[in-house]
C-alpha cells in the first residue's frame, strides 16, 4: 500500500548560487557526509546537490510533513547502491515519522528516483508499506554507511 508520495523540482543554478555564497555552511547544514563526498567527486557538483535537495523536499512531502514538525535536512539522505540506484536513508525525526506512519505488521520501503536536465533537477519519492513475511520479523532498513 502507498503511504506517501512526494515530488520536487529544483533549479540547479539556484543551488550553485547558494553554494557560491554560503559554501560549507550550506553543505554542512543540508547534506550528509555521504552526499557531500558523492557530489564533490562529480563533474556537475551543483547538479548532484540539486538532485539531493529535491529528494529531501520530495521525501518530506511523502512523509506528510514538509520541512516542519522537527524534521531536519540531514535526517534524510540519498545514498547509492553499488548498482548506482539511489536510496533514501532516514534518521532522527524522519525515521520516527516513518515508523509512526507504518501500519503494524508492515515494513516501510522508501523509493526514490532522481533526474536532471540543466537547469532543472527533479526527484520523486514513494513510501510503500509491504506486509512482513513474518510479522514477528524486524523491518528491513538501509544503512547508508554500507553503500
Amino acid at each position: 500500500m502507498i503511504l506517501g508520495i512526494g515530488t520536487d523540482l529544483c533549479n540547479i543554478e539556484r543551488i550553485q548560487a547558494t553554494l557560491d555564497r554560503f559554501g560549507d555552511r550550506f553543505r554542512d547544514r543540508v547534506f550528509t557526509e555521504i552526499e557531500q563526498r558523492k557530489a564533490e567527486r562529480r563533474k556537475d557538483v551543483a547538479g548532484t546537490y540539486a538532485k539531493r535537495w529535491a529528494a529531501k523536499e520530495a521525501c518530506s512531502k511523502a512523509l506528510g510533513t514538509g520541512l516542519r514538525m522537527g524534521i531536519a535536512w540531514r535526517d534524510m539522505g540519498v545514498a547509492n547502491l553499488r548498482s548506482g540506484q539511489p536510496v533514501m536513508a532516514l534518521t532522527g525525526w524522519a525515521a520516527e515519522r516513518l515508523a509512526a506512519m507504518t501500519p503494524p505488521g508492515h515494513e516501510a520501503i522508501v523509493h526514490v528516483t532522481l533526474t536532471d536536465d540543466h537547469p532543472w533537477a527533479q526527484a520523486f519519492v514513494v513510501i510503500e508499506a509491504r506486509p512482513l513475511a513474518d510479522p514477528e520479523a524486524a523491518p528491513r532498513t538501509v544503512d547508508p554507511n554500507e553503500t
